[in-house]
């Protein structure tokens, strides 16, 4: 097995346009890695930097460690990249939502090439205005050493700073925005997805170093972790990685026949195919929502000295009877809800009554999208209570086990979805370039299924 995966990795460099893409590609994460290292002026890093560890020991507790997840470290430090992809990736999610509701973003998604890029023109505005509002806010945070537990972070706040650190932010989002648009004109594509991908993984040897120092502390006497807890972490992140690829790649294959059809002397149609239902069909878009509605109150907090609305952020914090709670009802509602507006059952069965398909034992037309909508209904809800589970499982590791919620967050949570998600849909491109050119693939038995 090692050995094959070995010899489909050799085989990419055999393939001179396959290897001036990954080349092309690896170049762009060491661009952005450095970026990710320059610090925003006028900021205190150190300071921050020390405010956030011990954020992180109490599980994050904001829409800011969401943030800091996906801009790899960046907003902890508070680099030029501190806003990461983040604002693109809740641009390109209103604008989707938009187009099932405004009749013009409808025609122009349905127009081919030129709507999409007219939508993707649209998403490119939408990021830069919400760049420049978060960064503003941002900024508002920085200057309150209240938010700080008394710690000072900015010596010369005023307008300036806060102009300088919008211009400096909006400017690094909107430049990591350009590097996942050359990955997928010039490198293996899926271009933002392998650079929030990156961004997590680069946070590993962290969440290692933490893991030794928790093993052998330099005073014996504060010694909290064993070796017996090091193995049960590592049979964890075996089993709940294979989990997580299992209902990535599950759906459920619906069979359809189409019809014979005679034109002329030619016979048309009838053959037997399925229409795939994915089990994860929302990905990681559910959590996401999820996180951003249940930390909302522990953002205002840090901006708003108001008692009712702490004692609310201390019951929702990570950890707390609330938190496990609503935390998993808002996963199920958000993968229900973007569910029903990606995947639309009365569309499908149009579009199969309309080229002569039909699903064995129903009724082409209504009955057909009744059918789907009910199988989608049950199989959203696995998916869901699933999504559900891995997400909360971090913060059930870090109390049980006593770890930091770092080293958790490799067991679970959003990190993990989306890294094997990537790295699955990455293989698969990379498979089917090798296969083109009579190349053996990473695997020999069964196929990779891309996500969408």
């Amino acid at each position: 097995m090692v050995g094959e995966f070995f010899k489909a990795f050799v085989n990419i460099f055999k393939i001179e346009d396959l290897r001036k893409k990954v080349l092309f590609t690896l170049l762009i994460f060491i661009v952005y890695r450095i970026g990710a290292h320059i610090p925003t002026p006028g900021v205190d890093g150190k300071a921050l930097a020390r405010f956030f560890e011990m954020m992180s020991r109490s599980q994050g507790g904001s829409l800011f460690g969401i943030m800091n997840l996906f801009s790899g470290g960046a907003m902890q430090q508070m680099t030029i990249f501190a806003l990461g992809i983040m604002p693109y990736i809740s641009a390109s999610i209103i604008l989707q939502l938009l187009t099932v509701v405004i009749p013009a973003l409808e025609r122009l998604s349905k127009e081919g090439d030129e709507g999409r890029k007219k939508i993707i023109q649209y998403t490119r505005y939408t990021t830069v205005g919400l760049a420049l509002i978060q960064s503003f806010f941002i900024s508002l945070w920085l200057e309150n050493p209240n938010a700080f537990q008394g710690i000072v972070i900015v010596q010369n706040p005023g307008w300036g700073f806060r102009l300088l650190t919008m211009l400096t932010f909006t400017t690094g989002t909107a430049f990591i925005m350009w590097l996942g648009e050359q990955i997928d004109e010039s490198g293996i594509g899926n271009g933002v997805s392998l650079i929030i991908t990156i961004g997590i993984i680069s946070r590993m040897p962290q969440a290692f170093f933490q893991t030794i120092a928790l093993l052998s502390p330099l005073d014996p006497s504060q010694r909290v972790f064993g070796w017996w807890k090091l193995g049960l972490m590592l049979s964890l992140v075996v089993f709940t990685t294979v989990a997580v690829i299992y209902i990535i790649q599950g759906q459920r294959k619906i069979p359809v026949q189409y019809a014979k059809r005679v034109i002329g002397r030619k016979v048309y149609g009838g053959q037997s195919t399925y229409l795939p239902l994915k089990v994860n069909q929302a990905g990681v878009i559910p959590i996401i929502f999820a996180q951003s509605v249940i930390l909302f109150p522990a953002t205002i907090a840090g901006f708003v000295a108001n008692p009712y609305l702490q004692t609310i952020a201390t019951f929702l914090s990570s950890g707390k009877p609330g938190y496990f709670i609503l935390y998993p009802l808002l996963i199920i509602f958000f993968s229900y809800f973007y569910t029903a507006i990606t995947f639309n059952p009365v569309e499908v069965a149009e579009n199969l009554k309309k080229y002569g398909g039909f699903i064995p034992g129903v009724r082409p037309g209504k009955t057909t999208a009744e059918y789907l909508d009910f199988m989608m209904t049950r199989i959203v809800l696995f998916g869901s209570v699933f999504l559900a589970l891995v997400a909360i499982f971090p913060s059930i590791v870090t109390i049980s086990l006593k770890i930091p919620f770092l080293v958790a967050s490799f067991m679970g949570g959003t990190g993990l979805l989306i890294v094997v998600g990537v790295i699955l849909d990455t293989m698969k491109a990379i498979e089917s370039q090798l296969l083109m050119r009579h190349y053996d693939g990473f695997i020999k038995k069964g196929k990779l299924k891309a996500r969408r």
